[in-house]
């Protein structure tokens, strides 16, 4: 339940720093959807009436500032490091770099206020590394929180778990994109390239993007989904670009699986690593096929969505947006993908302004999310 905080007992004038995890050496903000959600999540900060100042806070690797200069560029605030964040801010938002506890414990007993901001399926991902014994991902470090902050599509799986780990309130918060990284790197594509849907190619060319580092989003459901529908209609996909599976070619188990597929045996699919998606979209792609377990917003589709290419998910939480299949039906995700072949560029206009009306809700300036993350704030000071 929303806490509606004193209008007397909050301050003003806050500044607030949102941890980022800086290496050495080469880094971009295109690596994991974290990063593109810290610079999103600072542009809101800015906007709220309750700070004075935002900043990004290198933490977690072996970076500096110094490092960072290429990685963070287009970052619209400053970045410090944990010595000036311990020195000056009021509020420190964990979201890429986990904080050390006595950092948390210090920064709490001079004042501040610590919340954990969660935008991964936590409960998963640990599972999953405690299970087959994978390099840690969270660590339970008993540091005393505020609160957690996490994102609607971790309601079901994780909330419950941050509230019995973490031992503090749980705030499920709205997710946040803009279109302003994405348009830059669009701005820097080679020359004779666009992004956005190109209507009238007489097959299509399918882009797979899922990360396929975990049980949340991987390709399996995608590929059987082009599977279904090639099955359908042979004349329907030319070329099906499974990325982010190079590191799986030569595992046995998912060179069986693959090599059962006839979108395989045919020669229509190809075995990728990991590229920026506005390149590769724009050169290689006309549909996105998608799949997610419990991770129900991904900038993928939003990215998609921005550039009108047709969107083959199981999500329900983009509204309406896009051709939807339910769960884990690849039979009905290859009958979306048959119905977006055949209407889509008759109804292209139509998709474009439904995928607009709902990508301007997610925008960090939006007048709706700088009150609640606001609001979010001001219940930080409420409870003393």
């Amino acid at each position: 339940m929303s806490v509606q905080p004193n209008p007397h007992s909050v301050p003003r004038n806050l500044r607030v720093g949102v941890s980022i995890f800086v290496r050495k050496g080469e880094q971009s903000v295109w690596e994991n959807g974290i990063y593109q959600n810290c610079i999103f999540l600072v542009m809101l900060l800015m906007r709220s009436p309750l700070v004075e100042a935002t900043y990004l806070v290198a933490g977690g690797g072996d970076g500096s500032p110094e490092d960072a200069r290429n990685f963070l560029a287009d970052s619209p605030v400053p970045l410090i490091d944990m010595d000036e964040a311990a020195a000056t801010l009021d509020v420190m938002i964990e979201m890429s770099a986990q904080l050390a506890r006595e950092w948390v414990v210090a920064f709490r007993e001079r004042g501040g206020k610590i919340v954990s901001m969660r935008v991964g399926n936590d409960y998963v991902i640990d599972i999953e590394r405690m299970i087959f014994d994978k390099s840690h991902g969270l660590l339970f470090t008993a540091a005393p929180y505020h609160e957690v902050w996490t994102l609607p599509e971790y309601e079901n799986t994780c909330v419950p778990y941050y509230a019995s780990t973490f031992r503090c309130p749980v705030r499920v918060m709205p997710h946040l994109w803009s279109p302003v990284m994405l348009e830059r790197e669009a701005a820097r594509l080679p020359e004779g390239l666009s992004f956005g849907y190109q209507p009238g190619r007489r097959r299509w060319r399918a882009g797979l993007f899922e990360p396929n580092i975990c049980m949340v989003k991987t390709s399996f459901i995608p590929l059987l989904t082009c599977e279904a529908a090639h099955r359908a209609n042979p004349d329907m996909i030319e070329k099906v670009w499974a990325y982010n599976t190079f590191h799986m070619k030569e595992h046995v188990s998912f060179n069986g699986f693959v090599r059962s597929l006839d979108i395989v045996k045919h020669g229509l699919s190809s075995f990728e690593g990991r590229f920026p998606f506005c390149r590769v979209v724009s050169e290689h792609v006309d549909v996105v096929v998608s799949h997610h377990w419990e991770n129900a917003q991904n900038y993928v589709y939003y990215e998609a969505l921005y550039g009108g290419y047709p969107l083959i998910h199981n999500s329900h939480l983009i509204g309406d947006c896009g051709y939807r299949y339910h769960g884990f039906d690849c039979e009905e995700g290859g009958r979306a993908l048959q119905r977006a072949f055949a209407g889509h560029d008759t109804h292209v206009d139509a998709y474009r302004r439904t995928a607009n009306a709902f990508l301007r809700g997610l925008d960090p300036e939006h007048d709706d999310n700088v009150r609640i993350y606001s609001d979010a704030l001001a219940a930080l000071y409420e409870r003393e």
